[in-house]
């Protein structure tokens, strides 16, 4: 049986190459999509459950993505086809987005892009537990995170730059801006070229060649097909849809907030799949990912709490950073307003800046880690991150929240690389995708949580001021480090030179 041979630096460098595309158009959809739904006339306390398309569709998009890519295997290989498929997709969304004429349509196009980002990313975090031994998965993870951050320090500041080039950066009311549009079509030409050098330059080893490496791989996990309790899962479904039921008609009767619907859904929705569980006779693909999903892998359960409060932070950040600097530093709510327009700008620089500060941290992790370990390393990143997100707080010169970036751009680089690096040692090959997949709902939940409860929040305790769920995202940060050190150190957790 022989082992997965080591690749060399360009090889994993081209293998990677594609993540710069894909956080191109994550990045301009972080960067933008708030202003875009404000330009359209969206109230700031209204923005979280429109961005409820982002976690929902990685929710449901990258679980089902990962369980047939584990089975493809055609001419193009087998996460290539994803990758590809997704790319283009992805492009046609940013091409249409920024000419939404209303609402409504902006928000839809938001369900398609961010579907289609999660159709490419999914397979790539798998690529490289498919790829790589585990000596060099920490390197592959940290290349994907450089790339991930020279991709969006310019999607970010594009709008930025453009402005700066005699691009006119204030639309007519319920107009987006010129700056925006450019910004978009660039992110789109962007996305499709980079998945397209990887698709081309890369190849993938065939099942049969994966399972042998597998076999000879001492630290591999393997593959087992655990019994499912149908009488549990039916006792699970009724309590779920119970909670979800009461839930709703407790928001109805003391008319809560709307967005808590959204809670109450997804209660519901967990309810069902367990009901299908229960009754399902067969080994269909919504019967295996919910029977794996019960019986994870004790790291991933483990880690599955760090990433909860990881991405809670991120979403808060992505969704409400522009309301907050363009209400707290530069003074305007009104998005029609030079002030609002340059804010707006502003986010996207500072956006930038942490995505260029996580590329150097890609860097730096990897000596962290030879230092300290996985474990630690993240726990003093995911600390820096949150201290960063507080500082909001304090600082009000704009141009001085570029040193808050430099924490966040530490949090996010090891946010992107080592749960994964964590994780990956712990999964058998067979199922690396549709596991990849699951590890994925434990970044999509918490958004979803946040979604539904961040409006009311800051409505109820924050007098609906946008710099307060800045400043929750910090907490959760600290908080996640903490759980950090429930986490096992695996053994082949060395970074390769």
């Amino acid at each position: 049986m022989s082992k997965k041979p080591e690749l060399s630096f360009w090889q994993i460098w081209n293998m990677c190459f594609g993540f710069l595309g894909i956080q191109f158009g994550f990045a301009l959809q972080n960067a933008n999509v708030s202003r875009i739904f404000q330009t359209l006339g969206a109230d700031v306390t209204d923005i979280p459950a429109l961005w409820i398309a982002a976690p929902l569709t990685g929710l449901l998009v990258q679980p089902i993505v990962g369980y047939w890519s584990d089975r493809t295997w055609n001419r193009l290989g087998r996460r290539r086809p994803y990758f590809l498929a997704g790319a283009v997709l992805a492009t046609l969304a940013l091409l249409a987005m920024p000419n939404s004429p209303a609402l409504w349509m902006a928000a839809g196009l938001l369900w398609v892009l961010d579907a289609s980002i999660n159709i490419s990313m999914e397979p790539f975090r798998a690529f490289v537990g498919d790829q790589l031994p585990p000596r060099q998965r920490p390197l592959g993870y940290a290349m994907q995170s450089f790339f991930i951050g020279l991709g969006a320090i310019v999607a970010s500041a594009l709008p930025w730059l453009l402005a700066h080039a005699g691009v006119d950066n204030v639309g007519a009311a319920g107009v987006i801006p010129d700056t925006v549009k450019y910004a978009f079509y660039i992110g789109g030409a962007v996305l499709l070229c980079s998945v397209l050098w990887t698709v081309l330059f890369t190849r993938e080893y065939p099942p049969e060649t994966l399972l042998g490496f597998e076999q000879g791989d001492e630290h591999a996990a393997a593959v087992t097909e655990a019994v499912i309790d149908r009488h549990a899962a039916w006792r699970n479904a009724a309590i779920w849809c119970l909670a979800g039921i009461v839930g709703a008609l407790l928001i109805s009767h003391y008319n809560l907030e709307r967005d808590l619907y959204i809670l109450a859904g997804s209660l519901i929705a967990y309810g069902l799949a367990q009901a299908w569980l229960g009754r399902s006779r067969g080994d269909g693909m919504l019967t295996q990912v919910l029977r794996d999903l019960h019986h994870m892998p004790d790291a991933m359960r483990r880690l599955a709490w760090v990433q909860f409060f990881s991405w809670f932070a991120l979403f808060a950040m992505w969704i409400y950073t522009t309301a907050a600097v363009t209400e707290v530093h530069f003074g305007s709510t009104d998005p029609h307003s030079t002030a609002y327009n340059d804010g707006a700008n502003w986010v996207g620089v500072l956006f930038a800046a942490y995505n260029g500060f996580a590329a150097l941290a890609a860097l730096v992790i990897p000596l962290m880690v030879r230092r300290w370990g996985l474990r630690i390393s993240h726990l003093l990143n995911l600390w820096i991150g949150g201290i960063a997100l507080l500082s909001f707080l304090f600082i009000r010169d704009p141009q001085w929240l570029l040193l808050s970036m430099v924490g966040v751009g530490f949090a996010w680089a090891s946010i992107l690389s080592l749960p994964y690096a964590l994780l990956s040692d712990n999964l058998p090959a067979a199922k690396m995708g549709v596991y990849m997949g699951i590890f994925n709902f434990f970044i999509v939940i918490p958004q979803l949580l946040a979604a539904s409860v961040l409006g009311m929040a800051l409505k109820t305790f924050f007098h609906s001021q946008p710099i307060w769920a800045l400043a929750m995202g910090g907490v959760s940060l600290m908080v996640a480090g903490v759980f950090t050190l429930r986490v096992q150190e695996p053994q082949a957790a060395s970074i390769s030179r």
